[in-house]
């Protein structure tokens, strides 16, 4: 499988790359991502195969589908990294609230959010190449919270990386914070960053496509690569749990065999909602994804009216921060699939030299095929939270989000599956506070929430609050390229 750009070639890099190459440079010409030139095709057949399938026998034989330059014992390796998940045998559970609606909890991995799923066996496989090759990387991930905790913890003491992690300070959860500066391995460091999760990811990819920075790099003998969701590496193992998310429902007899279903995903990043669109468009009968945003409400005016424009709007803190994104990366990779690269470049350059963008009405109808979309704010969600709290069922600030979709979005009453991409021990504030009280931090929150719902915590999480704090930096942007380097 060749992998190819979204933006067009420049002349400089070559026209397709392989796998490893992508996940190892995955920034490609004029600021684009790469993209694989086909998919799999997710038949009757190959569904029907794994239908008795434990989650990585299915994972395993997709990614030989893809037909991957790595080796199958490399695979195997990576995907046994779910084996330390809550449950081995079954590690994405999926869980009924409503008569129709199933909740995939991608969460139960070692730092309680969905970035396991896919940087767990991400980060096996990019350092065993490193060691294969004899090169060393240094691994820049830029987080809304959850991407870096999971990213420090697939990369800590592995050989041949260092990890350099970007957060916006003040724009996490105390639990998330704190899951990245108490990492403690030599080879990671954890940089808070004065502005917001859009100014990291900027920064980030400032650095990917610095040719000095890279320089300055490889006079120390280091490669530059990064963990976000611009790289397919992480993107590859999100398609899968969408697979598996539809062979539960035929497993538990919810649905026969060929029978569509509506996704909801929560999304800032939309690497989650690409990850859907591939197995859809690979055959996954997926009737539509119905996409849920917060306030931040940027991608639901792009599914709704083709507009794509930053001009008049000034990122906004909620409390489902994972999502408080502006700048969406995975929508490129959208909008190549189906405009090809010549008009995706043409639309993100206007992004990037005026701010905005408008898709014409051929294009628009073309992506309302695929996605429709809703936002909720705060006070709707704490109110989801509240309300399935007295059913029982204990979610999080970003999960909420998906029922308001799942409620008003549905053209037809077809079964539904939302995704669940962080534990409630992330934001227990949050949830303390839709649930009638009001706390001063998340260890208080923690315990209310135990004591008053019924739910209990996990050890990786009270554990965090007893562990010295390592990182302490804070910078500026302008600062966040010297900070690496001393670090090197």
């Amino acid at each position: 499988m060749q992998f190819v750009e979204t933006r067009g070639n420049d002349g400089q890099k070559p026209k397709s790359v392989t796998f490893s190459e992508a996940i190892l440079s995955p920034s490609a010409s004029f600021g684009g991502l790469y993209v694989p030139e086909s998919l799999p095709n997710l038949n009757e057949e190959f569904l029907t195969k794994h239908l008795s399938s434990h989650y990585k026998t299915l994972a395993l034989d997709f990614l030989q589908q893809f037909d991957i330059d790595i080796e199958t014992e490399v695979l195997e390796e990576a995907l046994k990294r779910y084996d330390a998940f809550d449950d081995p045998s079954n590690p994405v559970p999926l869980t009924q609230i409503e008569e129709d609606c199933f909740v995939s909890e991608l969460y139960h991995g070692q730092t309680r959010a969905f970035k396991d799923m896919a940087l767990q066996p991400f980060g096996y496989i990019l350092s065993k190449l490193a060691q294969k090759r004899g090169e060393n990387y240094l691994i820049m991930a830029a987080t809304s919270g959850d991407t870096g905790p999971a990213t420090l913890e697939t990369f800590k003491n592995q050989d041949n990386v260092k990890v350099a992690c970007l957060y916006p300070d003040g724009g996490t959860s105390d639990v998330q914070k704190l899951q990245m500066v108490t990492e403690d391995a030599e080879n990671l460091k954890v940089i808070g960053v004065k502005g917001n999760f859009d100014d990291t990811q900027h920064a980030l990819k400032d650095l990917l496509a610095s040719e000095d920075f890279k320089s300055e790099l490889e006079e120390r003998g280091i490669k530059l690569t990064a963990a976000n969701s611009v790289n397919f590496g992480r993107i590859i193992f999100q398609i899968i749990y969408h697979i598996h998310s539809y062979l539960e429902m035929v497993r538990n007899k919810t649905i026969a065999m060929g029978d569509k279903i509506y996704l909801v995903v929560p999304s800032g990043n939309f690497g989650n909602a690409l990850g859907a669109y591939y197995a859809k468009k690979a055959g996954l009968p997926i009737h539509k994804i119905l996409i849920a945003s917060n306030i931040n409400n940027i991608l639901t005016d792009w599914i709704t009216t083709g507009s794509y424009d930053l001009t008049d709007r000034t990122l906004i803190l909620t409390e489902s921060p994972a999502m408080d994104i502006l700048k969406s990366s995975n929508i490129e990779r959208v909008m190549y699939d189906k405009f090809g690269g010549e008009r995706t470049k043409e639309l993100m350059d206007a992004l990037t030299s005026e701010g905005k963008y408008q898709l014409s009405s051929e294009e628009l109808a073309s992506l309302q095929e695929d996605f429709t979309a809703t936002f909720s704010d705060d006070e709707e969600g704490e109110a989801v939270i509240a309300a399935y709290a007295q059913k029982g069922y204990i979610m999080d600030p970003h999960t909420a989000t998906c029922m308001k979709a799942y409620e008003t979005l549905r053209e037809e009453k077809l079964p539904t599956v939302i995704y669940s991409t962080a534990e409630w021990t992330k934001f227990s504030s949050t949830v303390s506070k839709a649930l009638g009280h009001t706390v001063k931090d998340d260890i208080e929150a923690l315990k209310w929430v135990t004591e008053n719902a019924n739910v209990s915590v996990p050890p990786m999480i009270n554990g965090l609050f007893s562990k010295p704090i390592v990182h302490t930096v804070v910078v500026d942007k302008k600062s966040i390229k010297g900070e690496m380097l001393n670090f090197l």
